[in-house]
């Protein structure tokens, strides 16, 4: 049988990135690691979905109730019936890639009949802050070409232009984190057009996505709290013009990579995105990002250390995780 450890982690933010402000300056996630028969190991992380109230401690608890159920030949189609989508599922599907991948001497990518990974570039965000803040985050910005800027319902549309005045050439998306309405979506997007925003993630709260029923909209909007696991997807369609994928969200790279192939049948573009944490749990979430065309990855930069083998980031150029690390 398989055997499966636990432990929590705290991972510090890094300056200048948060303020005294901010209510949380630390990372907490779930390490789950995996003991193959023959000794092989492969582990994974997951910081979960704090919205939903995930903790690592709940975590560990729905990974410790399917403890005796993890046999020697588990797949990532059995965990689907295990567990529900969230990260524990996330922790423990992806742990159990890079245990087979650990016992067959084959990449991941390989396994899960992937073509060979190439860099990809992912954004860097910008927390949600006064004037004076979103402008030093946006000077601290300036080697990276893709920003996310996190806006609300009051600061939406003059953050966006500091950041073109600070930094001109980076393209930009707007996460509004479920803080507006579909009226101010309206009187908002004109201008955010003219300002060359690429994308608006989330206008509307989780469960209101039918107020964008027949929006034309000047650029694509992506749902990502509204969008779980591939059965949201249905709902989504015609409402939203592309998804965030999280692994955290959906439970793992097996629920991922069905969500990469469901969305491109209902016609959905895709993005993957990330919860925080360290290389280690972006690291599955690269193999995603092959079939993305936005990318959002910047976890382990946002934080003050890395783990061992940390994936290469190079002006948000992002490359291959090594197989020391995961996969």
């Amino acid at each position: 049988m398989i055997e499966v450890a636990t432990h929590l982690e705290r991972w510090e933010l890094s300056e200048p990135f948060v303020t005294a402000r901010d209510a949380n300056t630390h990372v907490p996630v779930l390490v789950v690691q995996l003991t193959g028969p023959r000794g092989h190991r492969g582990w994974a992380e997951a910081a979960g979905v704090d919205y939903d109230g995930e903790t690592p401690e709940s975590m560990a608890s729905q990974v410790a109730a399917v403890r005796n159920a993890l046999h020697d030949r588990l797949s990532g189609a059995e965990l689907l019936d295990l567990l529900p989508a969230g990260g524990a599922r996330n922790a423990l599907d992806c742990a159990l890639w890079d245990l087979r991948a650990k016992e067959t001497g084959s990449p991941v990518w390989k396994l899960a009949g992937l073509a060979a990974p190439q860099p990809v570039t992912t954004a860097f965000t910008i927390g949600l802050g006064d004037e004076q803040e979103v402008r030093r985050k946006a000077q601290q910005s300036l080697a990276y070409p893709l920003l996310k800027l996190k806006v609300d319902a009051e600061r939406h549309v003059g953050l966006v232009r500091i950041v073109r005045e600070v930094h001109p050439a980076a393209r930009v998306i707007v996460d509004a984190n479920q803080g507006w309405t579909r009226d101010l979506l309206e009187r908002l997007l004109p201008e955010l057009h003219r300002l060359g925003v690429e994308m608006v993630e989330q206008p509307v709260r989780r469960g209101a996505d039918a107020t964008l029923d027949g929006l034309r909209s000047p650029l694509p909007i992506a749902a990502d709290e509204s969008c779980t696991d591939r059965h949201s997807l249905a709902g989504l369609a015609g409402r939203y013009q592309s998804i965030n994928i999280k692994l955290d969200k959906c439970g793992g790279l097996t629920e991922a990579l069905a969500m990469c192939a469901e969305a491109r049948r209902l016609g959905l573009g895709l993005m993957v995105g990330n919860m925080c944490g360290t290389s280690l749990a972006m690291a599955p979430a690269f193999l995603v990002a092959q079939a993305c065309s936005v990318t959002d990855l910047d976890g382990p930069l946002l934080q003050r250390l890395d783990r061992r083998h940390a994936i290469r980031f190079e002006g948000g150029v992002m490359h291959e995780p090594d197989p020391a690390l995961w996969g």
